[in-house]
């Protein structure tokens, strides 16, 4: 046996960011010892234990001098297990046991018994190697069907390390092949989407609230909901995701990236082309919204909804500060979390769904007689929500009680799939028409265009300058109604907003709080 210097490769991931990492394997000839350098964490300083026993249990035991691994570049912090498999490699190659083991990069936890385990995260550091420009993956088997998403790669999953070692010239006589493992069904492709199955023909009455809701869909427009409990809003908002349209390749590599980090350990079969739909309940923390964690901080409920719909259920009941910390986000499309470990950027351009009774007691709506709430309780309950992070939101629509003629109706009412083929030809619209300038939603439309080549006639906008000046409309609040209608245009197949359009946009933004 061969005593000298071993090499493999591996990943290290910060946030959805990847970086490639030299695993260097030295074989001294001293007294035993297993020694890990380049900032390891403490799940990483396991390994040294995992990958003797398994190598141990493989047939392949590690050499009994001191092994020294380092891990380049030093300076980076890593974690996690996903290194084990490149440790290993690295370790038997410098002892002569495998070959062949400096150019491909090694992405798996091992088990004390050799079994080769799954770990999260693999379609980004997949990607990670591939910018980096390596070729060759070795990954487990529970997570083939993942890496093989990324294009242009070439993967090969084990059941065991026995099976791994094999296929780089280690001896067969001794090995030991574990034996395979139950391998779960990966996620579902389509991803969380909650709302997909949902119809919104199960919906009763509610004409405004249904209108806008497609406008909200057409645009990519933020939306709240006022109104008193029973009145459907969370049936309308678990209705949204339906009537999104499907994400392309690039918008679903996004988003299955991102689940990736923080689904299960099983992987994920597909890419994910439906919308994410996350719906956290009001006890959620600041880090489960917005993301966070020890050491590196891992993608939250935001993140998870990139691509598609975050609503915020009672959102006056959310603690004021994860409300807040939605404001940067809603502009910026992108979350950066800074801890002391690092700093990770997850993508974050998800559409804000709130939904929040009239009062306290929730009985405030149409006369409001039953209502025992003070006029303090009410503006408590709705300071929770700032002034700042409303401004934010597009359409701010109130939801009236479902009358018993609407609820005992025969007639048809509108399905998702009715509803969706329109906002797919508004999409359509949009997409044509920011094309030149790198867009494809309304609701990304920055104020520079809706004030040049997007300009509206000054007999159009009349009503909304007038509300400006009135102050009852501030300069982002006037650039979001201008947006909500050229959607409003989109939907009807025109190709400006008139009057008409505006008076409309400007309507669904100021009848959310007027109680």
């Amino acid at each position: 046996m061969t005593v000298g210097m071993g090499r493999a490769l591996a990943v290290a991931l910060v946030g959805l960011n990847g970086h490639v990492v030299e695993v260097e394997a030295d074989i001294g000839q001293t007294l035993p010892a297993f020694v890990l350098l380049g900032l390891p964490d403490a799940s990483l300083n396991e390994a040294k234990d995992r990958i003797r026993s398994a190598a141990q249990n493989s047939g392949i035991p590690l050499s009994r001098r001191k092994i020294t691994v380092n891990l380049i570049p030093a300076s980076l912090p890593k974690k996690g297990s996903a290194f084990d498999l490149a440790i290993v490699m690295a370790t038997l190659n410098a002892a002569g046991d495998v070959r062949g083991t400096g150019q491909t990069v090694f992405i798996a936890e091992l088990g004390l018994d050799g079994r080769l385990r799954p770990v999260r995260g693999i379609l980004p550091a997949v990607l990670a190697g591939l910018r980096a420009g390596r070729r060759d993956f070795v990954v487990a088997a529970g997570n083939l069907a993942e890496a093989r998403l990324v294009g242009g790669a070439r993967v090969r999953g084990y059941e065991s390390l026995a099976q791994a070692v094999l296929d780089y010239g280690a001896d067969p006589q001794d090995l030991v092949f574990a034996e395979p493992a139950a391998i779960q069904t990966p996620n579902d492709a389509a991803g969380p989407g909650a709302g997909e199955a949902a119809d919104l023909r199960d919906v009763a009455g509610q004409p405004e609230a249904r209108l806008a809701l497609e406008i909200a869909a057409a645009g990519g427009h933020h939306l709240l909901m006022v109104g008193p409990p029973g009145s459907g809003k969370t049936m309308l908002a678990d209705r949204l995701p339906g009537l999104l349209p499907d994400l392309d390749d690039g918008e679903a590599m996004e988003v299955t990236a991102v689940h990736s980090l923080d689904g299960p350990h099983t992987g994920i079969a597909a890419l994910m082309h439906r919308p994410p739909y996350e719906r956290p309940h009001h006890t959620a923390s600041t880090a489960s919204i917005i993301g966070g964690g020890t050491g590196v901080p891992r993608p939250g409920a935001a993140s998870r909804a990139h691509r598609g719909v975050l609503f915020l259920d009672e959102a006056p009941e959310f603690d004021r500060r994860v409300l807040d910390a939605l404001r940067q986000p809603l502009e910026s499309g992108e979350l950066v979390l800074h801890r002391s470990a690092g700093t990770a950027a997850y993508p974050a351009r998800f559409q804000l769904v709130l939904a929040a009774n009239p009062c306290p007691c929730g009985k405030a709506g149409g006369k409001g007689t039953e209502c025992s709430c003070t006029p303090m309780a009410r503006r408590r309950y709705f300071g929770r929500l700032s002034g700042p992070l409303l401004d934010r939101v597009d359409i701010q629509l109130q939801v009236h009680r479902v009358s018993l003629p609407d609820l005992s109706s025969t007639e048809p009412r509108e399905s998702s799939v009715d509803v969706a083929a329109r906002v797919r030809r508004a999409r359509d619209r949009q997409a044509a028409r920011l094309r030149p300038f790198g867009l494809v939603r309304n609701a990304d439309v920055t104020g520079n265009l809706l004030r040049g080549p997007l300009q509206l006639k000054r007999t159009d906008t009349g009503l909304l300058d007038r509300a400006m000046q009135a102050g009852t409309l501030t300069a982002r609040g006037y650039d979001r109604v201008l947006r909500i209608a050229w959607t409003v245009a989109d939907l009807a197949d025109r190709d400006r907003p008139g009057g008409d359009d505006v008076g409309l946009a400007l309507t669904m933004r100021q009848r959310g709080l007027g109680l």
